[in-house]
C-alpha cells in the first residue's frame, strides 16, 4: 500500500472512530445487556416463563373480557408477543362504526398478563430490560433524532471497520498474535486494539450493517419511494409486506358463532414445529370479520420460515395461506435473517453469552482506540496547552463510558427494591446517577482512578444484585434453579460471574506512567 492510501485510510479510521466513540460505546454496552432483555424483565418481575416466541393465551376469554371494558365491535385488534415473557402486547384501533361514541373511536395499546389477564399500560409495564434495550438505539432521545443518530453511528462504525481492516491487511495475521503488555503504553494499547478488534471483527461488521439498516432504512428507501412509487409510501409497505391486507367494514353484526382459539389451533396444526407469534383480527364482530394467524418455524428446524393463514369468519373459509416451508421468498429471508442475526435469538443461552462477551470486547476496542489517539498526541514537542486539552477530552470520554458499569448494576438493585419502578424514576436513577459519576470523575482528573473505581464499585454492586433479589423476593438463586425458574436464576448467576471477573481485572491492573 502506498503512503497516500495508507494516510487516507489511517485518518479516516481515526477521525470516524474518535467522533463516534462515546455514543458507540453506549450503544454496544447497553446492547450487550439487551441480549438478556427478556431475562432481565422476568428477573425484575420475579416471573419465569417458557423460552418460546409462541403466544400462550385463552383468546376467547381474553376478548370477552376486553369487550366488556372497551367494546370491541368494529375494531382491528393485534395480539403479539414482544419477547419471552408472560405479557403479550395488544393494540386496538378505534372502531370503524361511525355512529359509535367518541371514546370507542380511540385506539388503545397495552400489555396483558396471559395468566392473570391483568392489563398494564406501556408506562406501567416499563422495565429495566426495556430501558437498556431502547438505550442501545438511543430511543430515549426524542424520535426520530435518536433513531437516526444511532443509525448513522452504525454507518460510521462500518467505515471505521473497513478502513481498520485495510490498514492492517498485510500484517493482519502476524499482528493478531502480538501482545506486548510490558512495552510502552502506546504499544500496549495498539496491540490490544488490533488483536481484540480482529477477534470481534465478524460480530462488529454484522452489527454495523444490521444496526444501520434497522435505524435508517426509511432514509435508504426514500429515493425508491419517490422514484418508483411516486411518493406512495403505503404501496411500498404493502409490497414489502409490512402492511396487512385490508378488509371492508360492512357495519352489520356477525350472525354466526366463532371460536378464535379453534382457529389459532387449526392454523398451528397446519405445519409441524410451527409457533404462533401474532394474531390480527379485522372488523371484530362484523359480518366481514377476518382473522389472520401468523407464526414461524422453530429456528433450529428452519432458520427463516414465516407462515400465515387468513380466515373469513362468516363462512369459516381459509381465504389465504402462506406455507413457511415452501413459500418464503427472498424478501422474507432478508427481513428475517437480518432480524435474527442482530438479536441473536436463535442459539439459546450459549449464543447470547458469546454475543455479550463480543459486545464487551468491542467496548474495550473502542476505549483502546481512544487511548491510542491520546498517547500518540502526548509527545513532548506538542505545546502544553494542546496536551492538556487532549487529556481532558479523553478524561471526559472515559468518565462517560466507564461509569456505565456501576450505574447499570445500581439500576438493577433499584429496579428490584422499588419494583415496579416507574419509567420516570428509572430515568432519574440511571441518567441522574450516570451524570453525577461522570462529573465526579471529570473533576477527579485521574483516569487510572476512574477505571479502578468503576470496576471495583461495579463489582461490589454486581455481587449485591443476587443478594437483593434473595432478600426482596425470597427466591435465592439456588431456589430459582430448583424451581426451574431459569431466567431468574440466570441473571443472578450472570452478575456473580461478571462481578467476579471485573473484580479480578481491577486488582490485576498495574499502574502505568500517568499521562498529563
Amino acid at each position: 500500500m502506498n503512503n497516500r492510501n495508507y494516510n487516507i485510510y489511517f485518518h479516516t479510521h481515526t477521525v470516524s472512530g474518535i467522533v463516534i466513540s462515546v455514543v458507540l460505546f453506549v450503544i454496544f454496552f447497553a446492547g450487550s445487556f439487551s441480549f438478556f432483555r427478556d431475562e432481565i424483565i422476568n428477573w425484575e418481575r420475579n416471573e419465569s416463563t417458557a423460552i418460546t416466541r409462541e403466544i400462550h393465551l385463552d383468546y376467547n376469554t381474553t376478548l370477552n373480557k376486553l369487550d366488556k371494558e372497551y367494546v370491541l365491535h368494529g375494531r382491528n385488534i393485534t395480539i403479539s408477543k414482544p419477547g419471552n415473557e408472560r405479557r403479550v402486547a395488544i393494540y386496538m384501533e378505534g372502531t370503524k362504526d361511525t355512529l359509535a361514541p367518541a371514546k370507542q373511536k380511540e385506539g388503545s395499546f397495552f400489555y396483558l398478563d396471559t395468566k392473570t389477564l391483568k392489563t398494564f399500560t406501556y408506562e406501567e409495564s416499563y422495565s429495566l430490560g426495556e430501558f437498556l434495550y431502547r438505550l442501545h438505539f438511543l430511543a430515549q432521545i426524542p424520535y426520530p433524532i435518536g433513531y437516526y443518530l444511532s443509525g448513522f453511528i452504525a454507518l460510521f462504525f462500518l467505515f471505521a471497520i473497513i478502513t481498520g481492516v485495510l490498514l492492517h491487511w498485510k500484517k493482519i495475521v502476524s499482528n493478531f498474535y502480538i501482545f506486548r503488555p510490558k512495552e510502552k503504553l502506546k504499544t500496549l494499547w495498539t496491540d490490544a486494539h488490533t488483536a481484540l478488534g480482529m477477534i470481534g471483527l465478524p460480530f462488529q461488521f454484522v452489527y454495523a450493517v444490521t444496526g444501520a439498516f434497522f435505524m435508517i432504512k426509511l432514509l435508504i428507501v426514500a429515493p425508491a419511494v419517490m422514484a418508483l412509487y411516486k411518493g406512495d409510501q403505503d404501496k411500498l409497505y404493502k409490497e414489502l409486506e409490512y402492511k396487512d391486507p385490508d378488509y371492508k367494514f360492512d357495519n352489520k353484526k356477525l350472525a354466526v358463532p366463532y371460536n378464535i382459539d379453534q382457529l389459532v389451533a387449526k392454523a398451528k396444526n397446519n405445519w409441524k414445529d410451527f409457533e404462533i407469534t401474532r394474531v390480527f383480527i379485522q372488523n371484530y364482530g362484523d359480518a366481514n370479520m377476518h382473522v389472520l394467524v401468523e407464526g414461524e418455524m422453530l429456528s433450529h428446524k428452519k432458520f427463516t420460515g414465516i407462515g400465515k393463514v387468513v380466515y373469513r369468519i362468516s363462512d369459516g373459509k381459509e381465504i389465504a395461506k402462506k406455507n413457511p416451508v415452501t413459500q418464503n421468498n427472498y424478501l422474507d429471508v432478508v427481513k428475517n435473517v437480518l432480524y435474527r442475526i442482530h438479536f441473536g435469538d436463535y442459539g439459546g443461552y450459549p449464543l447470547k453469552i458469546v454475543s455479550f462477551v463480543l459486545g464487551i470486547i468491542t467496548c474495550f476496542v473502542i476505549i483502546s482506540g481512544v487511548m491510542i489517539w491520546l498517547v500518540a498526541r502526548q509527545k513532548n514537542n506538542l505545546p502544553e496547552k494542546k496536551r492538556r486539552f487532549n487529556a481532558a477530552v479523553v478524561r471526559i470520554y472515559l468518565a462517560i463510558c466507564l461509569s456505565m458499569y456501576p450505574i447499570t448494576a445500581l439500576a438493577f438493585i433499584a429496579a428490584k427494591i422499588f419494583h415496579p419502578l416507574t419509567q420516570e424514576n428509572l430515568f432519574l436513577v440511571y441518567f441522574g446517577g450516570w451524570l453525577i459519576l461522570t462529573i465526579f470523575f471529570i473533576l477527579k482528573k485521574n483516569d487510572a482512578f476512574t477505571n479502578k473505581f468503576c470496576l471495583i464499585s461495579g463489582s461490589i454492586l454486581g455481587f449485591l444484585i443476587p443478594v437483593t433479589n434473595g432478600i426482596v423476593s425470597g427466591n435465592w438463586f439456588w431456589d430459582s434453579f430448583l424451581q426451574n425458574h431459569i431466567q431468574v436464576f440466570f441473571i443472578d448467576v450472570f452478575w456473580i460471574v461478571l462481578a467476579s471477573i471485573s473484580l479480578y481485572v481491577a486488582f490485576s491492573l498495574k499502574p502505568k506512567k500517568a499521562v498529563l
